[in-house]
């Protein structure tokens, strides 16, 4: 790899970077609930069949907490909230926002977002991912 060519990595293996960036959820073929990351069984009806299923980018803020206190190193405050984008319930932080009250309303669209955490020694760059809000 050159000093002028860098790749990119997702910090999960549930966000997919390419064609643009989305998340991508593992639906019951059984009963259709949806979840992140690896399953053996579903939570719900105990199928043991999946299939992949991209969740929409944009959704609405269900619930959210400006988080205070956090382990060393964890810059504070900041929103972690559960947005609804479409049949998938989504837990990550709302990022490019004021974590007051004043800027962060239940109830608000968002949109995926993400986000450098850092790149490495041979130009790999780690991407984040948060949601922000939908102007």
């Amino acid at each position: 790899m050159s000093a002028t060519t860098s790749s990119r990595i997702p910090i999960v293996s549930y966000l997919a970077l390419e064609p643009s960036p989305h998340l991508v959820a593992n639906q019951c073929a059984a009963c259709g609930a949806r979840f992140f990351d690896r399953r053996n069984a579903c939570a719900k009806c105990f199928a043991t069949e999946f299939v992949p299923v991209d969740v929409e980018t944009e959704g609405v803020l269900t619930s959210f907490t400006i988080v205070a206190f956090a382990a060393p190193g964890v810059p504070v405050p900041f929103v972690a909230g559960i947005i609804k984008c479409g049949q998938t319930s989504v837990r990550a932080n709302v990022i490019n926002c004021d974590p007051t009250p004043d800027a962060v309303k239940l109830g608000m669209k968002v949109r995926l977002a993400t986000y450098s955490l850092g790149v490495d020694d041979d130009g790999v760059e780690a991407v984040g991912f948060g949601f922000e809000p939908a102007q």
